[in-house]
């Protein structure tokens, strides 16, 4: 491994709107997809009582953060504009709001457009699956709303990321990525930034299955907050030969894993599970 500066992150924490959401123990962020075209179909909320109904879910089970996304990001999929996902978004992040007022909201949306209207509306995170790469203008507006920004590693485009992904070395490809975002971030005024590897983006199974036995060196080499989204993805159900819809337990196995290789936000579509998994661990650790 190539040297890295190292700096160490003794209690992390990330400021959403002004409540301080303590990244010390795991935290778990709830998915909800206010689309019809995810490619988990438990996920698809298009009803506005639909998505408040998940939120309220989410919430009970325990998810600290709910991320809510317009763009469905499977391979393959219609992509739709700003104006679109906003037109979805808006009365989402309002409708949970007026219900659950608390509530910390993570926008999933690489256009910056979005991004801004959105925080304005209320919502505390910008999760951007492209890590600036589709829009420029994304990182200096996260710098100026002065909000965490979880920034992923994708290699290519949503529609074309799985045909042939190749890397010379995936954990290092991607941690030497992350570390030049991550400089980007802070010379942009990000000072919550939290890394994501982007499991299932633009990776194959061995590739995905790299990053989670070296999961440990982000938070080591980087020092930021990391993220793990691995919920019922292809490296789950296509590796068992099952559905998205099966793999819950395979899902399970892998937040585990993740959270003993240090990992603080688990993304995921079963709140209840991946709180349980959270508990068990940190038991285990002692804490």
């Amino acid at each position: 491994m190539r040297s890295h500066h190292i700096n160490t992150l003794t209690e992390p924490a990330i400021n959403c709107r002004g409540q301080l959401l303590s990244l010390a123990r795991p935290v778990v962020m709830g998915i909800i997809n206010v689309t019809e075209d995810s490619f988990y179909e438990g996920s698809r909320m298009h009803e506005l009582h639909q998505v408040v109904e998940k939120a309220g879910q989410h919430l009970q089970e325990g998810a600290a953060i709910l991320d809510l996304g317009a763009q469905s990001t499977r391979p393959g999929a219609t992509l739709i504009g700003p104006e679109e996902e906003l037109e979805r978004l808006l009365p989402a992040i309002h409708a949970i709001l007026n219900r659950y007022p608390q509530a910390i909201i993570s926008i999933d949306t690489w256009y910056a457009a979005v991004a801004e209207k959105t925080i304005h509306a209320g919502a505390a995170i910008i999760n951007d699956i492209s890590a600036g790469d589709l829009d420029k203008d994304m990182i200096p507006v996260a710098g100026r709303l002065k909000v965490p920004y979880i920034a992923m590693h994708m290699q290519g485009k949503p529609a074309t990321m799985q045909q042939k992904p190749h890397y010379e070395n995936v954990v290092q490809d991607v941690l030497d990525y992350m570390a030049k975002k991550l400089a980007e971030c802070r010379a942009a005024g990000i000072r919550d930034f939290i890394a994501d590897p982007g499991f299932g983006f633009g990776k194959t199974l061995e590739h995905n299955y790299a990053l989670m036995k070296d999961l440990s060196l982000f938070h080591q080499i980087l020092g930021t907050p990391v993220l793990t989204g691995i919920s019922r993805k292809s490296m789950i159900h296509k590796f068992l030969n099952i559905s998205p819809s099966e793999a819950l337990n395979g899902t399970t196995v892998l937040n585990t894993i993740a959270l003993l290789h240090g990992t603080h936000i688990l993304r995921v579509h079963d709140v209840k599970a991946a709180v349980e998994a959270v508990r068990i661990t940190e038991k285990m650790k002692g804490n």
